[in-house]
């Protein structure tokens, strides 16, 4: 909407103004012309350069893939850190080799399968490429609003299917004897604490004693840690608290009066403060540098193999004899020190675990949970948060309501809940017992009590 305003200048002479409205209502000025059709024309203009400016721009379409995705979405695409940090990953591993050179404004659906058919024929497995489909989609929805494109390249692209497996649940007879197996008593109370109340590991390593009730034996569950690269951390950390669970909405757990006890001793023999981590990795817990190895004569530790010309403990031996026995490791980490050295190479640091007192996953992990999967023999593929899913799992398999249990574990929707239903190994039982029943019911007495 326009109109032209006249109005008298100091030299007593009618001037017009051509006035218009933006699209926030704001009233806006074109110029001051001597004519009211100059005035008229000038506000039109306006308006017409201001319907343009919201149509999609050529030249925005023009750039390249990488420009728009590095300087304009990613930057301020908002997500949790986490998930920033993933997104990260997959778009620099599986999306920017395909996409990165092309302009926005060519990126068409065959261009889209051709990078699906492309990941599975480099062996990229169905959810990895559902995961990066989701990324690409959200990066071109956004490019679809900002009118930098007029045709979304991902709509009607199908991703290879995601089989849905069935959840491996640790029975409790399988949990006692991984529980037996574990050596350090803390690690125990941890492993213990996670099973009765199905804390997500965030939840968990940042528990404290002041979150913790004995007088109603009920924990709550405000906060979480999350662990990152430090390039996605806001302070280049390592660990980054959340005042609120992935949920967002802060959730009451009860527990039972054994692990209260368990954790009121632990508290009162650790001296544990009471805005102190209830479960702290110590500095003399992390792993330290591996020890210098002497290296051996090459010409007392043999060839490779009866007929290879190439020696144990030699660079030949490790690289076109691909052997890999601990001698020829070592003098391979022996030549690559000594170019570091030198200032010849520039390869990425050793890995180091920096921790603010919380417990790594990958330390657990590698330091507890794997030792104590072996120790106990187990011949299922158990992880630390697969204890959850036990948690659940046993809960409804007892005959606990689904909304308490829902409640329990913070699930946004009950159906997902609804999934730790009869994953019990031993759930079919009672179909197979009322099978039993029937099938068997015109057999004698005393047949059927064989």
């Amino acid at each position: 909407m326009g109109f032209s305003r006249p109005r008298v200048g100091k030299d007593g002479k009618v001037r017009y103004a051509a006035v218009y409205r933006d699209i926030r209502g704001n009233i806006r000025h074109a110029g001051t012309f001597a004519t009211e059709a100059q005035a008229d024309k000038a506000w039109q203009k306006a308006l017409a350069k201001l319907s343009l400016e919201r149509l999609p721009d050529p030249g925005k379409g023009r750039q390249r893939f990488r420009r728009y995705v590095e300087d304009v979405w990613f930057p301020n695409h908002v997500i949790e850190l986490r998930t920033r940090e993933n997104y990260d990953y997959e778009i620099q591993r599986y999306i920017m080799p395909w996409f990165a050179g092309m302009r926005m404004i060519d990126v068409l659906p065959i261009d889209v399968r051709e990078w699906v058919t492309h990941l599975q024929s480099e062996g990229v497995n169905p959810p990895t490429i559902r995961f990066c489909m989701t990324i690409l989609s959200a990066i071109f929805t956004t490019a679809l609003n900002d009118l930098v494109i007029v045709l979304h390249p991902c709509k009607g692209v199908k991703t290879p299917p995601v089989p849905k497996k069935k959840r491996t649940i640790i029975t409790p007879e399988q949990f006692d004897s991984l529980y037996e197996s574990l050596t350090d008593a803390r690690m125990k109370l941890l492993v213990e604490v996670k099973i009765e109340t199905g804390l997500r590991w965030g939840e968990l390593t940042e528990l404290r004693p002041k979150d913790i009730d004995f007088a109603t034996r009920t924990l709550t569950v405000s906060r979480v840690v999350i662990e990152l690269n430090p390039k996605h951390h806001p302070e280049g950390g390592r660990f980054l608290v959340k005042d609120y669970p992935k949920d967002r909405e802060h959730r009451s757990v009860r527990f039972s009066k054994q692990i209260a006890c368990k954790l009121q001793a632990f508290i009162r023999d650790e001296a544990i403060e009471a805005d102190s981590l209830l479960f702290r990795l110590h500095q003399d817990e992390l792993p330290r540098p591996r020890r210098l190895r002497v290296l051996l004569d090459p010409e007392t530790l043999g060839f490779i193999e009866p007929e290879c010309r190439y020696k144990h403990g030699t660079l030949s031996g490790y690289s076109a004899g691909k052997c890999r026995c601990q001698h020829c490791k070592d003098v391979y980490a022996d030549y690559r020190a000594r170019r570091r050295e030198a200032g010849k190479d520039s390869p990425r640091r050793r890995r180091t675990i920096n921790t603010d007192g919380h417990i790594p996953r990958t330390w657990f992990r590698d330091k507890v949970w794997k030792p104590g999967i072996k120790a106990a023999d187990l011949r299922i593929h158990v992880r630390p948060h697969d204890l959850r899913h036990a948690h659940a799992s046993w809960l409804l398999a007892g005959g606990a309501d689904l909304q308490v249990v829902k409640e329990r574990l913070g699930h946004a929707s009950i159906t997902t809940t609804e999934k730790y239903l009869h994953t019990l190994p031993d759930e079919d039982d009672t179909a197979l017992d009322a099978f039993d029943k029937i099938r068997n019911r015109s057999k004698p007495a005393s047949i059927r009590a064989v």
